[in-house]
């Protein structure tokens, strides 16, 4: 089983208005915390993680990809991003080739930043570039202009990195014309990905504040899926071709580490709020389930899923404790397990591998019948949601648009395989 290994950086200068991710600008963080010092605790976790993984016999292989995320891991000296790449090569090994990948906001990576991330052994950075209208700009609350964008693209060329840019689309008052300016500046940069994702606003966020006060109009899911159709339209005549609902890229250039997650490898997460996943969670010991867990209750369950305490502060009392810093975790049985592969398998362009499917259903229910599915399969088909390659269901552009539809009927066709037994 492939490995990787993610690690989030929990700080913005500022937060943006739509932004629901685990992030903290310094006055949100409060006396006592503070992100000097954080590569230090970030490394000690990595090495906490290492023991409970050999404690529990979980031998992972050296990481294809290791990924800086945020917030904004380029808040922090460059030096610091190093240290901890250091310690995770230390600690797992990377693979010959391992691609190794930070965000960044454009305001904060400089010719010497990135040169200095570049020496230090990371090949890929990817920008939040978000839109290439300041009106939009100022709408989802980003500091930087498009002019950095192009600046940080150049700088990374120069230094041999591979670069990608992040769009949202679907801002209120962003027009069709907008997007269509946004694509083509993301386009005429010359990267090799682009990543394309719909505006979602929670209702805790200042924009859903905003939102729910009539002040701005929320998203509309007819202008986001137009939206979709442009960039998928303009990405694919410009040679970058989808292989995963929002990301496209050129033939060779796809995130690896984002296809890991896709794939539903093993990873471990470092960082204020971080997930983990184990896949076959009976290889580990029983000290490590409930203590009341019996032997056929731990067999049940093959994916172990674990998060990281929120808030930094706290986080980094848990490891100063000697704690791998786990606010919680979950077992997903096989059955939940494989749901979860119908879904990721219809977000990406390899697409579900309908006999696998089918044999990890015989596997849990021997008598299980695909006919419904199969049917369910042959509908979607003649309504240009799939089309059927070599045994494998593959969205189309209209099932990538109603992919949750999509999902859950062939879920359910499943289900009734069960109950027609």
């Amino acid at each position: 089983m492939p490995f990787e290994v993610y690690v989030h950086v929990p700080f913005c200068l500022r937060r943006c208005g739509y932004c629901d991710f685990n992030t903290y600008t310094a006055r949100d963080l409060g006396e006592g915390a503070s992100r000097e010092g954080y590569a230090d605790i970030a490394i000690q976790e990595m090495q906490l993680v290492k023991q409970w993984q050999e404690f529990h016999r979980i031998c992972e292989p050296e990481a294809q990809s290791v990924f800086f995320g945020g917030g904004t891991p380029t808040v922090l000296k460059a030096c610091d991003l190093v240290r901890m790449l250091q310690e995770i090569r230390n600690l797992w090994g990377l693979q010959p080739g391992a691609e190794i990948t930070t965000e960044a906001n454009p305001d904060t990576a400089d010719e010497a930043y990135i040169a200095e991330l570049a020496a230090g052994g990371f090949t890929r950075i990817s920008f939040g570039m978000q839109s290439a209208v300041p009106h939009v700009l100022k709408t989802l609350d980003r500091t930087h202009t498009p002019e950095n964008v192009t600046r940080g693209i150049k700088v990374a060329n120069a230094c041999g990195l591979r670069s990608s840019v992040d769009l949202i689309y679907g801002a209120p008052g962003e027009s069709l014309d907008d997007w269509q300016k946004s694509v083509d500046m993301a386009l005429n940069l010359g990267v090799n990905h682009i990543s394309a994702y719909a505006l979602t606003v929670e209702p805790r966020t200042k924009m859903g504040r905003q939102i729910a006060s009539g002040t701005i109009q929320a998203p509309d899911d007819d202008d986001e899926a137009a939206k979709y159709e442009i960039a998928d339209e303009l990405f694919s005549a410009a040679g970058l071709q989808w292989y995963e609902i929002s990301n496209w890229a050129r033939p060779g250039f796809e995130s690896q580490h984002n296809l890991g997650y896709w794939r539903n490898i093993d990873w471990a997460g470092i960082g204020p709020g971080a997930h983990s996943h184990y896949n076959a969670v009976s290889r580990l010991t029983k000290q490590g389930m409930d203590a009341d867990a019996s032997s056929a209750e731990v067999s049940n369950f093959y994916n172990l899923r674990a998060w990281d305490i929120l808030h930094p502060k706290r986080w980094a009392q848990a490891i100063h404790a000697g704690n791998v810093p786990w606010q919680n975790y979950e077992c997903i049985n096989k059955e939940d397990a494989l749901v979860e592969e119908v879904m990721l398998g219809l977000r990406i362009k390899e697409g579900l591998d309908i006999a696998q499917l089918c044999c990890k259903m015989r596997e849990n229910h021997a008598q299980f019948d695909d006919a419904d599915l199969r049917r369910v399969l042959q509908e979607a088909k003649e309504e240009s949601l799939i089309s059927l390659k070599c045994g494998r269901a593959v969205a189309t552009r209209k099932g990538r648009l109603l992919n949750d539809l999509l999902i859950e009927r062939i879920v359910d066709s499943c289900q009734n395989g069960l109950d027609l037994r």
